[in-house]
């Protein structure tokens, strides 16, 4: 039996329809039968080839894919078939997958963290993923039960959703004091709205250039909404704030958008950044003794951290974010729509 994949066959080039056989599961393996799968925009760092780094320095992805590949790691669907070995995998339960899947022989892998793996098989990133009709699972123990969740946010909290979140519980410390600041309202940042809603104490302020999406964010409960380059923004959220905000979730990652939330920071409160879109960023280094205030990365999430975030969700506390479905198709498009910034919400293939 054969099944229907929008692979990239060329870097920097349009995706093209290939086929292949389902696979076959041996041992703990599974196959799920993808339902949805969403489009996020590292997919489109992953088609261009290469992640900007700053001035004209690039991470090049080029060889490090088998092509053609198959991105997308925004999955859910349904276990079509299972290895012997998997004994906890039921054929027809509704599953969302978590993607971020280490070799399980590092160190890392050993001590629990699998994400910070130094071989990751992660699906749609090293390994074919989602934007298919099929993926192959490699452990049931990926598969997670998302009722009563709609199947278009299930599939988003596996990237978008676990991203926005994690970044968020690396500020929990503080939140209490006052307000973060949510910088850029995409896919992620807009979920990272939704759960700051829920986490927090203190309604979360917003920074995004989109006027519409500023006026989103005010609309779904945001305290305030700032345009990052109005040149008198941060001044003025320093003012509203009486002195700036208690942690910075960059879901940009640029330069300026760095720049403009390291800039916002109280004392002893701390950037954690989320976001692609590459840069450098330079600022004085006394800077971070005076002010005790820190820059920290943060790389998707745990599966323990994912079985949290979705015990949040399902007590219906999160807001969904807008979900926009389209058929597996119109992959491309979508890519194209995200990298030019058209999308406000989260885009879901259907098969």
């Amino acid at each position: 039996m054969n099944f229907r994949r929008q692979s990239l066959v060329v870097y920097g080039q349009p995706l093209c329809e290939t086929v292949a056989e389902v696979p076959v599961p041996q041992g703990t393996e599974v196959v799920v039968r993808i339902e949805r799968c969403g489009v996020c925009h590292s997919d489109v760092h992953i088609q261009d080839g290469y992640f900007s780094m700053g001035g004209d320095r690039k991470s090049e992805l080029a060889g490090s894919h088998q092509l053609p590949f198959t991105m997308g790691h925004e999955i859910a669907g349904v276990i079509e078939s299972a290895g012997p070995d998997a004994k906890d995998a039921k054929v027809g339960a509704k599953v969302a997958v978590y993607p971020w899947i280490g070799c399980g022989k590092c160190a890392a892998c050993l001590r629990g963290e699998e994400i910070l793996c130094i071989a990751p098989e992660n699906l749609g990133v090293q390994k074919d993923g989602g934007y298919a009709t099929h993926v192959l699972v490699k452990h049931p123990r990926y598969l997670i039960d998302y009722a009563p969740l709609p199947i278009g946010t299930a599939a988003a909290y596996m990237c978008s959703g676990i991203t926005a979140f994690s970044a968020l519980k690396k500020l929990q410390a503080r939140a209490d004091l006052g307000p973060v600041l949510i910088l850029g309202l995409g896919g992620v940042g807009m979920m990272g709205l939704m759960f700051a809603l829920a986490m927090f104490k203190h309604k979360p302020i917003v920074a995004d250039l989109d006027p519409k999406k500023r006026e989103a964010a005010l609309k779904a409960g945001a305290a305030a909404a700032y345009d990052p380059s109005d040149l008198d923004a941060r001044k003025q959220l320093i003012k509203a704030t009486q002195g700036g905000v208690f942690g910075v979730a960059d879901y940009v990652g640029s330069d300026k958008s760095l720049s403009f939330g390291f800039g916002v920071l109280q004392k002893g409160s701390k950037v954690v950044v989320v976001g692609l879109i590459g840069g450098s960023f330079t600022t004085p280094v006394p800077i971070f003794p005076f002010k005790a205030v820190a820059i920290e990365g943060s790389i998707v999430g745990s599966l323990e951290e994912t079985h949290e975030m979705l015990a949040l969700a399902k007590s219906g506390k999160v807001a969904h974010v807008p979900i926009i479905n389209r058929p597996l198709s119109a992959a491309q498009e979508s890519l194209d729509d995200l990298r030019n910034g058209k999308i406000l919400g989260r885009v879901m293939l259907t098969p």
